[in-house]
């Protein structure tokens, strides 16, 4: 029993010691919780984060016994990185926006999510205003961060309904790629889901969350997205009795399932 208790403490100790290693400042905050790796580092850029009385700098790596503060105020990590993940996913209806701040005081998608104790809500990628369907939170800032990052190349799958009259060729052209203003996009997969004549639904999957790309994918081809619901985002699905603005926790099996999706 004796020894039990010995290898516990050394693990601990161990536990502790690697994670006051230095790590990127992105990194760790992204860990706690504080923001995605992205937002940090945008933080960085404009000076809004201070490190022992220092303005920050791209590259600069921290521990725990440093003194962060972003805009002023005093950010905790240790009890932070202690933290389990968790991962909510969300009903967003059309008409609510992916932000917590808008000058035109539209609703937010935040303003619906239960409060952390610890950490805050981090969306894993948007979804427009018109747009409705799965958005997933979490409360660590690094597998949002993996999780949104174009090189996992994690498929997300909408159910479309598009106006306009739909041939074998155009779709032929939607899954081999085609030329945007941003560069070239494709569906990974296209198939009919129901409808008649010039209105009519499909399944679609992308593999990137580029901005409005499902739509303007279809719109290169002469047709309207009249409604967009995204269904999938990698192994999650979004539940068939779950009502727009409601939420639900991920278990743990099916988090463990998601962060299985990620590649160093």
């Amino acid at each position: 029993m004796k020894k039990n208790i010995s290898q516990n403490d050394s693990s601990k100790n161990s536990n502790k010691t690697k994670r006051r290693q230095p790590e990127r400042i992105q990194k760790l905050l992204a860990q706690a919780g504080v923001g995605s790796r992205r937002q940090v580092e945008k933080w960085i850029i404009e000076g809004t984060i201070h490190v022992n009385g220092e303005v920050a700098k791209l590259g600069d790596k921290i521990t725990t016994r440093d003194v962060v503060k972003l805009r002023g105020k005093p950010v905790k990590l240790a009890g932070k990185l202690d933290v389990d993940t968790q991962v909510l996913i969300y009903h967003k209806p059309t008409g609510e926006i992916v932000s917590k701040r808008d000058p035109e005081g539209r609703p937010s998608v935040f303003k619906r999510l239960p409060r952390l104790k610890m950490g805050r809500w981090i969306a894993v990628g948007r979804l427009d205003l018109n747009t409705q369907g799965l958005l997933m939170f979490t409360n660590d800032g690094e597998l949002a961060n993996k999780l949104m990052h174009p090189s996992q190349q994690i498929d997300r799958e909408y159910a479309v309904r598009v106006m306009g009259t739909i041939t074998h060729d155009m779709l032929d052209r939607l899954v081999n790629g085609v030329e945007l203003d941003d560069g070239i996009a494709r569906f990974e997969d296209v198939h009919e889901s129901g409808g008649e004549g010039v209105n009519r639904w499909f399944h679609v999957v992308v593999a990137e969350g580029r901005n409005r790309v499902v739509r303007r994918l279809w719109e290169s081809q002469g047709c309207k997205v009249s409604r967009l619901i995204r269904v999938r985002y990698g192994t999650v699905f979004l539940p068939p009795g779950l009502p727009a603005g409601q939420h639900q926790l991920l278990d743990k099996k099916e988090v463990a399932a998601l962060k299985s999706l990620m590649t160093d």
